[in-house]
């Protein structure tokens, strides 16, 4: 973890999941487990967030919207996110989110939005009928990163263009106002698994959408099912090479190693030497039990959190109004900046 972060600014970390469809296991390797060793590090401020207002970007049903955002928050605190450490909250609770992503929607140009890959592989064919939402969503991520001074931005690979996107705002406003303002946030993508792949095509992402759920491990399926999926994911019938580079053509054997590596702490090349040689019959019931021994406290802790919603309520609420103390100051002076009038 880098500490490079200009004298003027703060360190502080933020990032957040949308909750829609469930946590996977590609949302702790890639995400979750990443922001529980940046608390632990202590050398940032860390700030995260169950980002419900990019959620309602396509239509959410507004309960399963209530139960994903506190199933969210449960995975969070579970997986080792401590409220006492760092802030958590749901960006909805705070507003001033949505008026930084409303003048960052002015500053951004409508050409870097159109380079923009998620939004065009979301949309497809059917561009003309998504939401605005949607296309804008970026300048409301953005917002979401600066609206704290964020200098550190955990991300998986496919947001890496996000947070490119919010320092190119960041540099646009200060130009534009003749200020420092703002940092140029860095995303960080460290460590093996940043991209957990299908359980039955290792050419796709994993995904809370996909078609089976033998695709995908979810943070509350129980010890059995997690041992079941790991067992019949897809694999070759060549054994594990001796080297990283006997994995090339082979996703599927690629990703199951990646996902040990995650797991266990090790590097894939670790990972390779201990298993080198070693067949299917012996490493994916390896697999499955570090799996069950790292993954399923976690399931069971979440389904004790999601019994008592009351208390998920209140630690995002507390979270709230720590985020509020940290984001309010910012968005005043980011209105005089523009030059809006204020009481």
């Amino acid at each position: 973890m880098s500490d490079e972060t200009p004298s003027q600014f703060t360190p502080r970390v933020f990032s957040g999941i949308k909750p829609s469809g469930g946590l996977t296991l590609g949302n702790y390797l890639g995400a979750i487990k990443r922001f529980v060793d940046w608390q632990e590090a202590g050398t940032h401020e860390t700030i995260y967030c169950v980002v419900d207002l990019h959620a309602i970007t396509v239509w959410q049903d507004p309960a399963e919207l209530h139960a994903a955002t506190r199933e969210v928050a449960a995975g969070f605190i579970a997986s080792g996110i401590d409220p006492t450490k760092s802030v958590l909250f749901n960006q909805s609770q705070v507003s001033a989110h949505a008026e930084l992503g409303w003048i960052f929607s002015c500053v951004a140009r409508v050409g870097w939005m159109n380079r923009m890959t998620q939004f065009k592989d979301k949309a497809g064919a059917n561009a003309e009928k998504v939401s605005l939402g949607l296309y804008a969503y970026p300048a409301l991520m953005a917002s979401d990163i600066l609206l704290y001074h964020a200098t550190h931005v955990p991300v998986g690979e496919d947001q890496k263009q996000h947070v490119e996107l919010t320092r190119d705002i960041a540099q646009k406003f200060n130009h534009d106002y003749k200020v420092d303002f703002f940092p140029e946030t860095r995303p960080v993508i460290e460590g093996p698994a940043t991209r957990v792949m299908n359980l039955r095509d290792g050419t796709k992402k994993m995904s809370k959408s996909g078609e089976s759920d033998m695709e995908r491990i979810n943070m509350t399926d129980d010890a059995d099912t997690i041992a079941k999926k790991f067992k019949k994911a897809k694999t070759d019938p060549e054994p594990l090479p001796e080297t990283m580079e006997g994995l090339e053509g082979r996703p599927e054997a690629r990703n199951l190693v990646d996902i040990y590596a995650g797991l266990s702490g090790m590097t894939d090349e670790q990972v390779i030497a201990e298993y080198a040689g070693a067949g299917w019959g012996r490493f994916k019931p390896a697999l499955a039990d570090l799996a069950v021994e790292k993954l399923a406290p976690i399931s069971t802790e979440m389904a004790r959190l999601m019994d008592d919603p009351a208390e998920i309520d209140r630690i995002l609420a507390h979270g709230a109004e720590q985020a509020r103390e940290i984001a309010n100051p910012i968005l005043k002076r980011t209105y005089e900046i523009v030059g809006l009038v204020g009481s």
